[in-house]
């Protein structure tokens, strides 16, 4: 069986860890990596860099697509814009796993995708996001009723917009303060970088989606070497009893870090599992 081909969009953190990761499997084959600044690329995988998503031959030449060969799967996790503007044609010659899976809370967005993903799969990773099957099962059978993330995170490993930036800055002392305490669509925009947890969430919630599902950031100063999760799940009531699920992740991380040590091997994971399920929206 031929290795599956891989397309790394953003090299970063979790970009420079992917790319090292699939060039060590003999499952999977590195196609190109893409980023931003060139120069980061230089001495690593400079034979893989290409100026830009617009002038990058085959891929993306004039803004249309060519085929890729061996089911290439593109990976991007370098910022919410990249879903909105090329998606549609990641999705019209491979399957695509959105790495920034915030951009969704965008409801021209996921339509757009989701409408692409006719002949391809659109990929969401679960990252830290434990027991999404089985919440995607729930939303698929419509007894799912209730869900809401926690997160919990040192004041230094968010990456705020907006509002919450200057309120988490404010932060002084050992007291925990709560940022946010809403739907996970309203969360999206102001914290992109950090709730993509919570948008894995509101898609295997697909029956509640991005405005039902709950989102809850805590920013503790006392969490100097963990990133905490908790998922709250209330399913059908039977006999006057509400069935409840509650699971709490504890994640280590280094201080300052936005993503815990552990999603990076939950995020190589999502890209051995994507792909070759054919259209439609996948967790993985």
């Amino acid at each position: 069986m031929a290795p599956k081909r891989v397309g790394i969009v953003g090299y970063g953190h979790l970009g420079k860890f992917l790319t090292k990761a699939v060039q060590e499997r003999p499952d999977l084959e590195l196609a190109f990596v893409w980023n931003r600044t060139s120069s980061v690329l230089d001495g690593e995988v400079e034979s893989r860099w290409h100026p830009s998503l617009t002038t990058y031959v085959p891929f993306i030449p004039q803004n249309t697509f060519q085929p890729l060969p061996n089911s290439t799967t593109p990976t991007e996790h370098i910022h919410k814009r990249i879903p909105h503007n090329y998606g549609p044609m990641f999705l019209n010659t491979a399957d695509y796993l959105v790495g920034s899976p915030t951009a969704l809370a965008s409801q021209p967005v996921e339509d757009a995708l989701r409408t692409a993903a006719t002949s391809h799969g659109l990929y969401v990773p679960a990252g830290a996001f434990w027991g999404a099957e089985d919440i995607l099962k729930m939303a698929d059978r419509g007894t799912l009723k209730g869900l809401k993330v926690t997160m919990k995170k040192h004041p230094s490993c968010f990456k705020f917009e907006g509002e919450l930036k200057a309120k988490n800055e404010q932060i002084c002392g050992t007291d925990a303060v709560t940022l946010y305490d809403g739907p996970v669509r309203g969360l999206c925009p102001l914290a992109p970088n950090n709730v993509n947890t919570m948008a894995a969430a509101a898609m295997a919630g697909h029956n509640l989606g991005f405005d039902v599902v709950q989102g809850c950031l805590v920013s503790d100063p006392k969490l100097t070497d963990w990133h905490i999760v908790e998922v709250d799940v209330t399913g059908p009531q039977i006999a006057g009893r509400n069935f409840t699920v509650k699971t709490t992740r504890n994640n280590p991380a280094d201080p300052g870090a936005v993503t815990g040590s552990a999603t990076y091997g939950s995020f190589l994971s999502s890209v051995v599992r994507a792909g070759g399920k054919g259209p439609g929206v996948h967790l993985c």
